[in-house]
């Protein structure tokens, strides 16, 4: 295959990709080097598909963000975490994480600890008290949110 074949090929299948669900411009990045292109016209995929916006960061960040949070329940350190990885800029990630409502947020922590804790077994309090915590940091929760709902519950 030439190599204008393999750039023409791989514009659009990167365009069909990206009108089926949200990507990132680094996903679409790796997928392009894995097909075999050089960076030259890695880049120029991009920038075509940034313009066509076919890509959008600011999308991409705002549907990641609502469903880690609504089908996996994350917390905002998890989420944010996982967005860097992507190489979202920092502002894309505090305004996208800014879409989740704080009382919403709060419920779903509070009904995720209160579901976790009938499985946990411990031998006094302050285990517990250590499990619950550990658990909620694993989800990617501020400690601050989860020492206040912890002491709330146990």
């Amino acid at each position: 295959m030439t190599e204008e074949t393999l750039y023409k090929t791989s514009l659009s299948k990167a365009m069909a990709l990206c009108s089926r669900r949200e990507y990132c411009p680094e996903d679409i990045r790796l997928k392009l080097q894995s097909w075999g292109l050089g960076e030259n016209d890695t880049c120029r995929i991009i920038e075509i598909l940034i313009k066509e916006n076919f890509l959008n960061e600011n999308r991409f960040a705002e549907a990641f963000v609502k469903d880690k949070f609504n089908y996996n329940k994350w917390g905002k350190v998890k989420i944010a975490a996982h967005l860097k990885m992507k190489k979202i800029p920092s502002g894309i990630i505090r305004s996208a994480l800014d879409c989740i409502d704080d009382e919403i947020y709060k419920k779903t922590l509070n009904d995720l600890i209160v579901s976790h804790r009938r499985s946990v077994k411990s031998k006094n309090q302050y285990d517990l008290k250590g499990k619950l915590l550990r658990f909620g940091l694993s989800k990617g929760f501020e400690s601050e949110l989860l020492y206040n709902i912890i002491s709330s519950i146990v």
